[in-house]
């Protein structure tokens, strides 16, 4: 198995670089796929009330070797589960639905703005930590408006964003301000439009000179720059090869001209947390 790094939050709580994805891993394949990754040596686990497939994370963990405690199995809260009751009710029927009797980390999925219930969602998520029934919490798609104004009424700084991040859109910025603040980026869809940049020409350049594939010489863009990456694979040779990537080291001049195939229109859809509503 790969020796994967670790990156460690403001609180001492630290994320391989990467992890499973589970979107679309659903029923009773989707269990097998999770119980193959624990198997193939991954350790972190990323699902969503909204992924519709807690359940079959859940049935994946059971049947692994791996022991609980290695595992970090995380979830979100969905947009409309954002005021007070029902993010409490929600938070619990996800650790129910995952089998668990505690999640290990638990996301707000989106801020959702426009309806201005966020802070009730996190309040509902830092009790769900003082209950013991949620080891860490933290969010997803949250600006530093969003981020500064829960620790603002809370106390409570998130250990986690997990945030759209991929060479078409580095998210450069987001990224400094959550090295200032100590808290761990996670990249969702973290190949971008994965047919395009494989076939881009530098980073078909990177993977030949380390004899990669260019899925992985993006998985190890992400590990260079301390991002979590979270790359779906269903199949066995698949999550072997994107957990392989956490041991290629880029160089300083490789990862930039990856980070510089960004540009300002590099979201995959019209998704900036400003406006998107998520239900």
């Amino acid at each position: 198995m790969p020796i994967v790094p670790t990156f460690t939050a403001h609180n001492g709580f630290a994320l391989p670089a990467i992890g499973l994805g589970t979107y679309a891993l659903n029923g009773d394949d989707g269990a097998a796929a999770v119980t193959s990754a624990l198997g193939a040596g991954y350790r972190l686990l990323d699902s969503a009330f909204n992924y519709e497939n807690e359940g079959s994370v859940g049935r994946g963990v059971a049947a692994s070797d791996v022991p609980r405690a290695e595992i970090i199995v995380t979830t979100k809260l969905p947009g409309r589960h954002h005021p007070t009751a029902k993010a409490r009710t929600s938070i619990e029927e996800s650790r129910s639905r995952l089998g668990l009797d505690v999640t290990d980390l638990h996301l707000i999925h989106w801020p959702n703005p426009g309806q201005d219930e966020y802070v009730q969602a996190w309040a509902a998520l830092v009790d769900a930590q003082q209950r013991g029934i949620v080891r860490q919490i933290g969010v997803s798609n949250f600006l530093p408006e969003h981020l500064e104004r829960i620790e603002r009424e809370t106390g409570v700084r998130p250990v986690v964003n997990q945030i759209e991040l991929h060479p078409y859109f580095p998210q450069e910025e987001q990224l400094a301000y959550h090295r200032e603040q100590g808290i761990l980026t996670e990249a969702w869809s973290p190949l971008g439009r994965a047919k395009a940049l494989v076939e881009e020409p530098v980073v078909l350049e990177v993977a030949a000179a380390h004899g990669i594939t260019p899925v992985q010489a993006v998985l190890a863009w992400h590990v260079a720059r301390e991002t979590v990456s979270i790359p779906k694979a269903s199949s066995l040779e698949h999550q072997v090869s994107n957990l392989a990537a956490a041991e290629i080291v880029l160089d300083d001049a490789e990862v930039d001209a990856l980070t510089a195939l960004g540009h300002a229109d590099g979201r995959l859809f019209d998704a900036d947390p400003r406006t998107h509503e998520e239900s």
